[in-house]
């Protein structure tokens, strides 16, 4: 079940958290240098993977209250475990890794399982689960769950190997992509082009690396084992798309799993009002430029003088396409608005949504998940796109030996990123583009068919029986609305019976990290302190028996600017 197995011990100017970093030096703005950028060595490859992971989820910002309010980048000596895992049925693997401290309580016996956010690679929840389990004497399990940064270089034949360095083919890869003609050139990455959609999996993915650390315990404590299930706590953690993985892996049958706590999920469920990830993505991208010149206040950046010219291009466009309605951009903007209003969007998650339309994110998303569920390979991607490193002129070119260097430390699992850009069959006309990939979701040819199997495959079902779940969720979330995924799956789990409980986090979005934004952080709280708290609360309930948390709005207050995070701001409820 696991391959190419590896163990590293991080002791003495290393940890498990930070690498020997610490939070001074996570804060720093450049990443932790390689020697020779060509060649890394995997302990500098890990270092900058940790550095860039932390800074990709949390809010390091000082006055943002990180190890201070909430939270601990405590210097954790210890051991990782590593390896590849692969579902049944599976072409590619999955990563599962397990960090076991120097001080584990081998009387709590206690593992907290993770799947990254996103679709970041083997370190993407330390700030989420290795943050909070690790200085307790947890060992933490993470999956990629299919994902992450093991890109392949299509020019070079070159990928990555399992202690991330770089690798050809048959050198012990964590990803290789199928050979096909269409298929020489440009970058292939795992979740577009696994042919797995690893989505559907995200609850297996889960629940083996649970199983990898029982395995991994044995080899640490051969003296206290074995571990099992039935005398090892299991705690799942997650956020954003690791929110939904866990929230999959509750579905599972077998009683191997104590307690869940899922922040933002990405989820998808046959309740009223639950949307897939992949209807309200394209959506997205296709109107909320347009209508977000109906709104006022927009969070800064995107800088409004800025995009204001391009979003009144696409009003236009939309216009010529028959898609929305209205004489000037001020009515074509309120058409937009219209629009999505009528389909749930909420002002709050429109007006922080602006973030993901200033960085391009709802396509990069729309297009690597249109892959994903459709299980394409590289080369054979509806809507013609496809991802490249990019000259000076913007053409596509072959990448270098540095550039395919850090790509495992240093991007997030979607391109653009990292060097590594998504390229439009015509870039001359991007509506085209927004249009294709919109029409898998709403046309009902044969690539639209196979988008929607794959969408189909990830529904999520109910957590089992009995099992404490808690779900905490932003209400001003503009990448994953409440409204879409946590507030319909919490509604038809409670009513069915399950015992599941739900925070809804007022002032909330859903990028801690962009928090050291000043005009982000004066509207904003993080997420992160109400997931630690779950995590208390749960804990304590195994422990002792004490209560689960009770169904709140938290309303919390806004510190507005130049004003350190303070505990009043985030009204955590008792």
């Amino acid at each position: 079940m696991f391959d190419a197995p590896r163990t590293t011990e991080h002791r003495d100017g290393d940890d498990l958290l930070t690498a020997g970093l610490g939070l001074a030096g996570l804060r720093a703005m450049a990443p932790p240098a390689f020697a020779d950028a060509a060649q890394p060595t995997p302990a500098e490859l890990r270092r900058r993977a940790l550095w860039a992971n932390w800074r990709g989820i949390a809010d390091l910002a000082p006055g943002g209250g990180y190890g201070e309010l909430y939270g601990s980048a405590a210097n954790v000596p210890g051991r990782e475990f590593s390896a590849l895992a692969k579902v049944d049925g599976a072409k590619q693997p999955h990563r599962v890794l397990v960090q076991v401290p120097d001080a584990f309580d081998a009387k709590k016996r206690c593992v907290v399982v993770t799947a990254s956010s996103g679709s970041r690679g083997i370190y993407g929840a330390i700030a989420v689960a290795g943050a909070w389990g690790l200085p307790r004497g947890c060992a933490v399990a993470y999956t990629d769950k299919g994902a992450g940064t093991d890109y392949f270089d299509l020019d070079a034949g070159q990928g990555v190997r399992a202690d991330g360095s770089v690798g050809a083919r048959g050198e012990g890869l964590a990803f290789e992509p199928a050979a096909t003609a269409s298929a020489t050139s440009g970058v292939a990455f795992k979740h577009a082009h696994s042919q797995d959609n690893p989505e559907a999996d995200w609850g297996r993915h889960v629940k083996q690396a649970a199983q990898f650390a029982l395995v991994s315990l044995d080899r640490a404590f051969p003296q206290a084992a074995p571990f099992t299930f039935d005398n090892t706590r299991v705690i799942a953690v997650g956020i954003s798309n690791g929110g939904g993985a866990v929230l999959r892996a509750a579905e599972e049958k077998d009683d191997w799993l104590d307690a869940v706590v899922a922040g933002e999920p990405n989820v998808y469920t046959s309740a009223e009002g639950s949307r897939a990830l992949y209807d309200y993505t394209t959506e997205a991208a296709l109107l909320m430029p347009c209508a977000l010149l109906h709104k006022q206040g927009l969070p800064q950046p995107p800088i409004a003088a800025q995009v204001a010219p391009l979003w009144t291009q696409r009003c236009a466009a939309l216009k010529a396409a028959g898609l929305i309605e209205g004489d000037d951009t001020a009515a074509q903007a309120r058409s937009a608005y219209e629009a999505l209003k009528a389909h749930g969007w909420t002002d709050e998650s429109l007006q922080a949504g602006a973030l993901s339309v200033g960085f391009d994110l709802w396509r990069a998303v729309a297009v690597t998940y249109a892959s994903a569920y459709g299980r394409y390979g590289f080369g054979e991607m509806p809507c013609g796109n496809r991802y490249s490193a990019l000259g000076t002129d913007f053409l596509p070119r072959a990448a270098t030996a540095a550039e395919r260097a850090a790509w495992w430390s240093d991007a997030s699992g979607i391109p653009p990123g990292a060097g590594v850009h998504l390229v439009d069959a015509d870039p001359t006309a991007p509506l085209k583009s927004l249009q294709c990939l919109r029409g898998l979701w709403t046309g009902d040819d044969a690539d639209a068919q196979r988008v929607h199997r794959g969408v189909d495959e990830t529904r999520a079902a109910l957590p089992r029986k009995g099992l404490p779940v808690v779900v905490i969720h932003g209400t001003d979330d503009g990448l994953i609305p409440p409204a879409f995924s946590s507030a319909p799956y919490v509604r038809q789990a409670q009513t069915a019976g399950r015992d599941v409980r739900y925070w809804q986090v007022r002032n909330a979005q859903h990028f801690d990290a962009f928090l050291g934004l000043p005009d982000y952080g004066a509207r904003y709280l993080p997420l992160l302190p109400y997931v630690y708290a779950a995590l208390d609360r749960v804990d304590a309930h195994l422990d002792t028996g004490a209560a689960l948390p009770s169904d709140a709005v938290i309303a919390t207050q806004p510190r507005g600017p130049g004003t350190a995070l303070q505990a009043a701001h985030l009204a955590m409820p008792r």
